[in-house]
């Protein structure tokens, strides 16, 4: 009987060494194909003008000028965006989630009259395309003075993240046990402290997972803020970086790599900040199982 099965077991050994293999060959040829525009980037930031202009791509940076290259891009106007998107991203997305998370309690633990409906309605922000808010937003802000103001364009931001910051907190609610809040309640707690005390704590990862998208998706619109601003000193990082690439914007290929490089930091650093909450943050039922 064992000897019958061993030519078997041979192929089905050879079957999975070839496709752990073949995985890992795939996996090579992705992070391949992904680092080769980050090297490319890497090259040419720590090129001068001279030898960007005249040179090629893919040759070899002669000196180290990535420093020099990065003092003008922030003079040039980086740096004002990128300490508005700083605060528009995490102001945003950290009112927003509070917000939601107030939202869901409401809706899941209190039990509110009509606590679907009310959830709808809230959701139904995510259902239309965000560039028909254009229009009646860009009217809206002009009468209210709110146009190219940081108070302006920070309330915008809170808004649209509401919807599926409480997308998330309510499923996340949903799973918890109802123990928890009974039992604080029999201890003499008030809704306020189970919320503030038991509910945030518990919903720590999903509020981290959730800070990581919203603080993306605001760093990385460009639309309504390049709609919705006009000077440099309210306007996000990424309206600021087209507009160094512009016809009119006076910078030269090194520079406006080293703003890309800028721009790209505050997203890394915050997901490897982050990293230990985000596979958990993902489990949102774990808690209810």
């Amino acid at each position: 009987m064992t000897t019958a099965l061993t030519p078997q077991r041979r192929r089905i050994n050879r079957q999975a060494q070839f496709k752990r293999q073949g995985s890992l060959f795939l996996g090579l040829l992705i992070c391949v194909f992904w680092l080769f525009p980050l090297l490319l980037v890497a090259m040419n930031s720590l090129k001068d003008k001279r030898q960007y202009t005249l040179g090629d791509s893919w040759q070899w940076p002669q000196g180290f000028h990535l420093l020099q290259n990065l003092e003008r891009a922030w003079a040039q106007g980086i740096g004002s965006g990128f300490v508005n998107s700083l605060i528009y991203g995490l102001l945003g997305s950290a009112f927003a989630i509070l917000l939601a998370s107030l939202a869901a309690f409401g809706i899941v633990r209190l039990r509110i009259p009509r606590g679907l409906f009310w959830f709808l309605l809230i959701y139904s922000g995510t259902i239309f395309p965000f560039q028909m808010y254009l229009i009646p937003l860009f009217k809206a802000y002009l009468l209210t003075d709110l146009y190219d103001t940081r108070l302006g364009l920070l309330l915008f931001y809170i808004a649209i993240c509401i919807p599926f910051c409480t997308f998330v907190m309510r499923g996340f609610f949903v799973s918890l046990p109802w123990d928890f809040q009974e039992a604080a309640k029999l201890d003499g707690c008030g809704d306020w402290q189970i919320f503030w005390r038991m509910m945030v704590p518990l919903a720590r990862a999903p509020m981290m997972v959730l800070l990581l998208f919203q603080f993306t998706w605001i760093w990385n619109d460009l639309l309504f803020g390049l709609v919705l601003t006009k000077s440099d000193a309210v306007r996000p990082i990424m309206p600021t970086l087209v507009g160094m690439q512009g016809v009119y914007g006076g910078s030269d290929g090194p520079t406006v790599i080293a703003a890309v490089l800028i721009a790209s930091v505050p997203t890394l650093a915050l997901f490897l900040l982050l990293q230990p909450y985000f596979m958990q943050g993902l489990r949102l039922n774990s808690v209810g199982d």
